[in-house]
């Protein structure tokens, strides 16, 4: 069974940082594209970026520049690195791992207060 384990979310001021992590239980992660979503409250659920298995990225618009997306297949693991956080930054961020099905965490907090 595949699980997720989202981990690094809090609450920081705005300007500050945060570095979420997702570790994997399974195999074959390094196969798989990895992404991070954000879903605020009352808000549908938006990609913020991705790194595919070739180490491919991409972000959305309103974070270019602030986040960096990165993975380590050695460990299963997936990282967001969030600079110069906004109060829009804030919600609730889901690990997701995809391949021929989609794998998703429980979600970790974030709260960037203004």
């Amino acid at each position: 069974q595949v699980q997720l384990v989202e981990s690094g979310g809090g609450l920081v001021p705005a300007g500050g940082s945060l570095r979420l992590s997702c570790v994997a239980s399974m195999f074959g992660f390094s196969l798989h594209g990895t992404r991070w979503y954000r879903q605020a409250p009352g808000k549908q659920r938006v990609l913020v970026a991705s790194i595919d298995r070739n180490g491919t990225v991409a972000y959305a618009d309103s974070v270019k520049d602030r986040f960096v997306i990165s993975r380590d297949n050695a460990k299963n693991s997936l990282h967001l690195q969030m600079s110069s956080l906004k109060p829009d930054d804030s919600g609730v961020y889901f690990c997701n791992v995809y391949r021929n099905i989609e794998y998703w965490g429980q979600g970790t907090q974030v709260t960037v207060s203004s």
